[in-house]
This record gives C-alpha cells, structure tokens and sequence, in this order.
C-alpha cells in the first residue's frame, strides 16, 4: 500500500486513449496535475493560492478554462448551501465515478460489459451453485447474476456505504457544532452551518474518492465480508477479475469460476441466514457509537479556520480525527465485530474449498492467493481505517476455516450449517483459541426447556424425542394421577 491518506495512488497523468480520452476526462473532471491530490487545479496564473497550490473543490470542478468559471462557483455555492445528511452523497457518487473514468493506476480501464462477458458470469453462477449444493445444506441464495462494470458497482453499493458511514460522519457534525461555547453558538451560527456543509463536502469527497478506488480492486459485491449490493443478486467483475488472474498463471474460465463459487456462497449465507445482515452491520454501528472524535484537533480546526482555506477541515479528515473509546463495551463491540467477520469469511472459505478441490486443479493456488489478499488488508480496510476508524479485516480467517471444516468432520454438512439459525448458537472468540473444544463439545440438549415451556402452557410435558416415538400414555410423563403439578 501506499503512503498516501487512504492508501491509494494518484490518478495516471494522462488518459490511456489519446485525444478523445482527454475530452472525457475534461468532461468528467478527470485530472491532469500529479501534484494535486485529486489532479485539478483553478485556471489563471497560479490559481487563487499561488502556483501548484491544492484545490480540494477541484475534484468537483474538472480542469477549468475561464468560461466555465461561472459553473464553478455555481458548484461551490451549491456545496456551501447543502442541508442534507452527514455526508454530501451526491457529491461521493459524483467523485467516485470520476475517480473510476481515470482507471486504475496499471492503467487498466473501466469498460462497459458485453453480451458474451454477461454470459460467461451467468453460466459461472449457474455452475457453481450446482457444485454449492453438495458442499451446503443452504439453498441457492442467487436470484440472479450480473456482470457489472465498475461504474455500475459503485451505483449498485452506494447505499450500502451510507448506512456504513453515516453514523460516524453524524458524530463529526454534532461535534462541529459543540466546539464552540454555547454562549457563542447563537452568534456564530452561520460560520457552523457553512462547517457543517463544509464537512458534509468533504466527507463525500473522501468517502467518494475511496468507494472509486475500492471499485477497481473488488471483483464481486461480497468482497469484505459485508453485502454491499442488492439481496439475491450475484454479481461480478468482469474487468477487475481478469487483472486479478493475470499474473496467477491459472486459466481465465478457473479463475471466474471459483470468484463465482465465493460470490454465490456468500450470497447463500446472507440469504438464509436472515439476522446475519443486521447484525454484521450491528456491529460495525455498535463499533462506530463508542468511537469519540478528536475535539481538541477539531477545536484547533475551527480556532484557526479561515474560509480562504476550507482544505483545513479536509485535512483533518484526513489525518484522522476518530479515537477508539478504550472501554469494555468498546472492547467488546470490536470483538463481535471481528469475529462475526472471520466466521463468515471462514465458512466461505471452507465452503468453496470443498467445492472446488475435486474440480478444479487450480483450488488450492487460488484459496491461498485469496486467503493473503484477505488477511494482509487492502483497499477496504485502508477505507474504514481512514473513515471510521475501523478495520474490516478477518485477522482470524483461517482458525475459523479450520473450525467450520472440523464441525464438518464431526457433524456433517447440515449439522455444521444448523450453527446459523441463531447467533447464541456460533462459535465465539474463546471458540477460535480452542476449535476442538467447541467441535467435540456436547450439542445442547433442548429436551428440558421444551419440557418446560409445555408444561407453562399447560400441555403435556412431551419431549421431542417422545413425540417423535408416539409416546403419549401419560405413564411415563407423571400426567397418570395428576400428580406431577404438586
């Protein structure tokens, strides 16, 4: 990765395709200046800051000539005037597709999806959820497969991303009210108001600029462990899954299809497993509530503020204003956190293993390849890192796969997948440090609380295994003299 806020390169300096490539870039804001962290600049001698200066509206802009100067300050009165949520979502969905017209930094470009390249990811869904049904007791969750492109990814995740990142970027606009004393508030309302806005703007730019990046890199809509897309919908990645497999030295039909084994497989879990969704992103708002922002940086901020240089705030952002509380509860919301990812990452990976392994030559090259690009972090976790302060990586992947893959052992397929009917029912962190543990461990016997909850209802106290064997003589149950109420 690289050392730059998010992680992430700067735009290639000029366009891939020549002339015409140019006129869409400038069409599209695209980016000229690789001094610029987003490669724009205002147009007269040295802009408004002096030569080279930054423009952090410049993402929004594009390279301006002086006839769409007007335009540009109409932008930047509509930004300043934006009354919405925390975070600016039109403006994040603008940059995002801006920062996915550029390519990506080996140059590889977006591309609309053809017909045989819709094809090829239907017919890889439909064959590995053919080859799921022996390693899985769930059903196919895939109503049905899509080919995205990577603009059409980012249209297709955006909503998923706000009720990600709305929670912490709420935070940060409450907070930029609450600096100030409450004596001062009243007078300076509407220098908190242009802040507010201020950081809605930034915070799409930000979060805009990531989701672009993140777009480049992913090859399905489950990459980090989260639904990102529409329920029932598998999709992939033509452009990207063909740059992931280019150097593997694994045949392009492999490569696809065992993406397509992981794509169909989490689409599965999520699917019948009904509170799963919920309580992943549970998690990362459980995770997001207990994260206290950084009052005294943000205090220096609009101290020293000058709407001459709103990139101040931007900086800010950037630096990172978001500190962990260190309490149990906080503690505690990062472990569930952490270990509901492993578990569903653990049970992919065990999943299509076992699917894949008799099949395909190249399963066991492509489970590890996976493995470490999950394990060592990437785009996505440089993401949350910067934004909300949290890293969405299973650190603990591969425990959790040798676990699903041992309760496959010992119980079978549908006795390992019975697990996720309820979360109390999963394995935990301590289960991670002792797999065996929780492998042999005697399955809880329900007998004695179903005895019970009939005899609540004033039913016979019949057990499942009683019913099951017709046994309803009363003899063996205490319902022979009444007696068994005393």
């Amino acid at each position: 990765m690289s050392d730059t806020p998010f992680g992430f390169g700067l735009p290639p300096e000029e366009p891939d395709d020549g002339d015409e490539g140019k006129k869409k870039d400038q069409q599209n804001g695209g980016g000229q200046d690789p001094a610029n962290p987003f490669g724009f600049g205002l147009p007269g001698a040295g802009g408004f800051a002096g030569p080279g200066a930054d423009n952090p509206f410049a993402a929004m802009f594009g390279s301006l000539n002086p006839t769409d100067l007007g335009a540009a300050f109409q932008q930047l009165g509509q930004m300043l005037s934006y009354e919405g949520g925390p975070v600016n979502w039109d403006m994040a969905k603008q940059i995002a597709r801006q920062t996915v017209s550029q390519g990506t930094p080996d140059g590889v470009k977006d591309a609309s999806i053809g017909p045989a390249e819709r094809s090829a990811v239907e017919d890889a869904v439909r064959l590995a959820d053919l080859w799921l049904d022996d390693a899985t007791s769930l059903p196919s969750g895939a109503a049905s497969a899509v080919a995205w492109s990577r603009a059409e990814w980012v249209e297709a995740t955006l909503p998923a991303w706000q009720e990600l990142v709305d929670p912490v970027a709420e935070r940060v606009g409450t907070a930029m009210g609450d600096v100030l004393p409450e004596e001062m508030q009243a007078m300076a309302g509407p220098l908190i108001g242009m802040m507010r806005s201020m950081g809605g703007a930034m915070f799409g730019t930000q979060i805009g600029q990531a989701v672009g990046v993140l777009a480049g890199e992913v090859v399905g809509s489950t990459d980090i462990g989260l639904p990102l897309g529409p329920a029932g919908r598998a999709a992939l990645l033509p452009v990207n899954i063909k740059a992931f497999g280019k150097d593997l030295g694994v045949p392009q039909e492999e490569v696809r299809l065992y993406l397509a084994l992981r794509e169909a497989a989490h689409q599965r879990l999520f699917a019948h497993v009904p509170w799963l969704r919920s309580h992943l992103f549970g998690a990362v708002d459980g995770y997001a509530r207990g994260i206290k922002v950084d009052t005294a940086k943000l205090e220096d901020v609009v101290g020293q503020f000058d709407p001459q240089n709103p990139e101040q705030i931007q900086e800010a952002l950037q630096q990172g204003m978001f500190q962990p509380e260190d309490t149990p509860e906080q503690k505690t919301a990062l472990a569930r956190l952490e270990t509901a990812l492993a578990l569903v990452e653990g049970w992919v990976d065990a999943v299509v293993h076992a699917a894949a392994k008799p099949r395909l030559s190249s399963a066991d090259a492509l489970r590890e390849t996976l493995r470490r690009r999950r394990a060592s972090g990437g785009p996505a976790e440089q993401t949350f890192a910067t934004l909300i302060g949290l890293e969405l990586r299973p650190r603990r992947l591969r425990d959790a796969s040798r676990l699903w893959a041992s309760l496959t052992d010992a119980r079978g397929v549908d006795g390992r997948d019975a697990l996720w009917a309820h979360p109390d029912m999963l394995p935990t962190a301590t289960d991670l440090d002792d797999p065996d543990g929780f492998v042999h461990r005697e399955q809880i016997d329900f007998s004695e609380l179903d005895k019970m909850l009939g005899e609540a209802a004033g039913k016979p106290d019949l057990t499942k295994h009683d019913r099951a064997e017709g046994k309803t003589d009363g003899k063996d149950h205490g319902e022979g003299d009444g007696k068994g109420d005393e």
